[in-house]
C-alpha cells in the first residue's frame, strides 16, 4: 500500500503533549504512522494492529528496518479479536480508518479491503477505542470531512467527545475534503482549525511543510 498524504498528516498532526507512555496504531497498513510517531515520541510501547496479511508481513520489516524496532510491534489481527483479548490501555490511539462506505473496487482485493468501511465500521471502532482507552488517553484520527458530525455523534455516545479538528482541503479553491480529530473522555473546550495543502500543484503550503518536512527527504 502506498504511503499516502492521509496518513503522513495524522502521523504529524497528531499531539504528544501528553507525553503517551503507551500508543495503538489501528489499521496500521505497512506502518508509516506508527514510525511517525515513533520518530515523535518516547513511548516505550508502540503496538500496531493489521489484519491483511501482506501489508502486515510488511509492517514488520518496516519495524525492525527502523530505529525504533526496539519499541514497536505489529499483532496480525483483526480489530474486534483485539479488543476481546488485549487487557492493555493505550494513552494516545490513533487511525487512519476504511472509509469508503460504497463498494468500490480498484481490481486490487488488498486494497479494496482496507478501503470499504465495511471492513471496520465506525461504530466498532469507537466502541473499541472506548475500551483501549486510558482515562488520560487521547484518540486520534482523520475522516472524509463529511463523515465529521457523524463521527462526533457516534463518540458522544461512549463519552469520547472532540478536542481538537483541523479541516483539510487541498487548495485554496476546493472544499474542505478530510477532518483531523482528537477526542478525549470528558467535556473539553474545541480547538478548531484549517489547514491547505498546496498554494497550486506540487507547491506546497509553508503550513503543510512545517506540519511534515520531518518525514520527507525532499519537501
Amino acid at each position: 500500500m502506498k504511503v499516502g498524504t492521509d496518513g503522513v498528516l495524522l502521523g504529524a498532526w497528531t499531539s504528544l503533549q501528553h507525553q503517551p507512555e503507551s500508543i495503538l496504531d489501528i489499521g496500521a497498513g505497512t506502518g508509516l504512522i506508527a514510525l511517525q510517531l515513533a520518530q515523535r515520541s518516547t513511548a516505550g510501547l508502540i503496538d500496531a494492529i493489521e489484519l491483511d496479511e501482506d501489508a502486515y508481513e510488511q509492517c514488520v520489516a518496516n519495524f525492525e528496518a527502523s530505529p525504533w524496532g526496539d519499541r514497536l510491534f505489529c499483532y496480525h489481527a483483526g480489530f474486534d479479536e483485539f479488543v476481546d483479548e488485549m487487557d492493555e490501555e493505550y494513552d494516545l490511539i490513533v487511525s487512519n480508518p476504511p472509509f469508503y462506505s460504497e463498494e468500490v473496487s480498484s481490481g486490487n482485493t488488498s486494497r479494496d479491503q482496507a478501503r470499504q468501511n465495511s471492513s471496520l465500521p465506525f461504530d466498532e471502532l469507537i466502541a473499541g477505542v472506548s475500551k483501549l482507552l486510558s482515562e488520560r488517553g487521547i484518540f486520534s484520527m482523520i475522516v472524509p470531512f463529511k463523515e465529521e458530525s457523524n463521527f462526533i455523534d457516534l463518540a458522544n455516545h461512549f463519552n469520547l467527545n472532540p478536542r481538537r479538528i483541523t479541516r483539510v482541503k487541498g487548495n485554496p479553491n476546493t472544499d474542505f475534503k478530510r477532518s483531523l480529530m482528537e477526542f478525549s473522555f470528558g467535556e473539553s473546550i474545541v480547538e478548531e482549525g484549517e489547514l491547505i495543502i498546496e498554494k497550486e500543484r506540487h507547491q506546497y503550503t509553508e503550513a503543510y511543510k512545517s506540519l511534515t518536512e520531518a518525514f520527507y527527504l525532499k519537501m
